[in-house]
């Protein structure tokens, strides 16, 4: 049935008592005085059923034919779900940014990589996007999130284009379960790029590194300290693992008669499982954590059962890097990838894959194994200069 037949110039000029539809079960009713009523009309199992809206220009409260079409749209949707208008009086809930928000992270909760994944997550949507909690979702405009925004647009550009995303993520919810019915004005290309710093301005650039000159100096200091962030940070530099594979390494992943470390793919960046050669000097590393293990963690934090944090580490690897307090565990990676280049004839793919880096394109096509020995040779040679 077409909706919208009445306008409010018709409405205004019924007079003859009857009752006039406007569509989908939206109707005037004209009564013999002159009073006109708007009600709702449906029908369930075969019985007919009516709801009054309010009336039109009369009252406290006069309901104008676009309010009126408001009212009628919120009980079709209550009689698309199967509820009953006349028992639930109650006013429409108002579907806030913050409704939309808790209802994705729930949905989400089982897609996490790892737990860090799912904190950042938590911590970019309760604490940078704030402003937006309590906005009606169907309200939210581009000017909301380009001020919710601002503040860490300059300041932290890679959290701030995060940020951006996620909010995204959330109205496009809202979109989907039809809270909103206009545009997501979260969205970058063609939107928030018109109004915002150019996407170049927001690069993710590079993790401080040391150069790979300065690792064999570093390491020496490392293994002067007993403790057990240095030790991660040696295995992390000797392996070219990324800091959480360190962390999270239990023991059930090492094989030290095969002299490999397996890495499950749930534990991957990239969603595939990884093999690792173990050079001597890593081994000894291991054999050292062994004496100290309470627990199945390679290089466990405490008595809590928990790994040794990032925070841990990086203190352990600035307080031994010479001349720069700004190196990154993530830069180590760079240092071993700069000195495979630079320093040695091994393959680039070789390097590449002990990075744990998807090798793409027609190479990978070709290349269907790991190269575990080429890379066990490479990272011999990493080993000894680094030692």
């Amino acid at each position: 049935m077409a909706k919208n037949k009445l306008s409010e110039t018709k409405v205004k000029s019924l007079e003859k008592p009857g009752i006039y539809g406007d569509g989908d079960g939206l109707y005037i009713r004209v009564q013999k005085g002159g009073s006109r009523n708007w009600v709702f009309v449906w029908k369930r199992a075969g019985q007919r059923n009516e709801i009054g809206l309010g009336g039109y220009g009369q009252g406290t409260a006069p309901v104008p034919l676009a309010l009126a079409r408001e009212k009628a749209e919120v009980i079709r949707g209550q009689l698309a779900r199967g509820d009953d208008p006349r028992t639930d009086k109650r006013p429409a809930k108002v579907i806030t940014f913050e409704h939309c928000m808790k209802a994705l992270l729930e949905t989400k909760k089982d897609d996490w990589k790892n737990e860090k994944h799912k904190q950042q997550w938590l911590m970019t949507l309760r604490e940078y996007a704030k402003p937006l909690h309590d906005m009606p979702i169907a309200d939210i405009v581009m000017g909301d999130v380009k001020e919710c925004l601002a503040p860490h647009w300059q300041a932290r550009p890679e959290t701030a284009d995060r940020l951006r995303s996620r909010i995204q993520a959330v109205i496009d919810y809202g979109i989907a379960h039809e809270w909103r019915t206009a545009g997501n004005p979260a969205r970058w290309k063609g939107l928030l790029d018109k109004v915002m710093p150019a996407r170049q301005k927001l690069g993710r650039g590079h993790h401080a590194a040391l150069a790979y000159s300065d690792i064999p100096a570093m390491v020496k200091k490392l293994r002067t300290s007993k403790g057990v962030a240095a030790r991660a940070v040696e295995f992390s530099t000797l392996t070219a693992a990324r800091s959480g594979e360190t962390r999270g390494a239990v023991w059930q992943e090492i094989d030290k008669a095969k002299k490999l470390w397996t890495i499950p793919a749930d534990r991957m960046k990239a969603g595939v499982e990884h093999r690792v050669p173990l050079t001597d000097a890593a081994l000894t590393i291991l054999e050292s954590q062994e004496e100290r293990a309470t627990g199945d963690l390679v290089f466990g934090g405490g008595r809590d059962g928990r790994p040794i944090s990032d925070t841990a580490m990086t203190k352990a690897l600035r307080l031994a890097a010479p001349k720069d307090g700004a190196a990154t565990l993530h830069g180590l990676r760079s240092s071993f990838r700069d000195w495979a280049g630079d320093m040695t004839s091994h393959p680039r793919e070789v390097a590449e894959q002990a990075l744990a880096h998807v090798i793409g394109g027609v190479e990978a096509a070709y290349r269907r194994s790991d190269a575990l020995q080429k890379r066990r040779k490479l990272m011999e040679d990493w080993s000894n200069y680094v030692g």
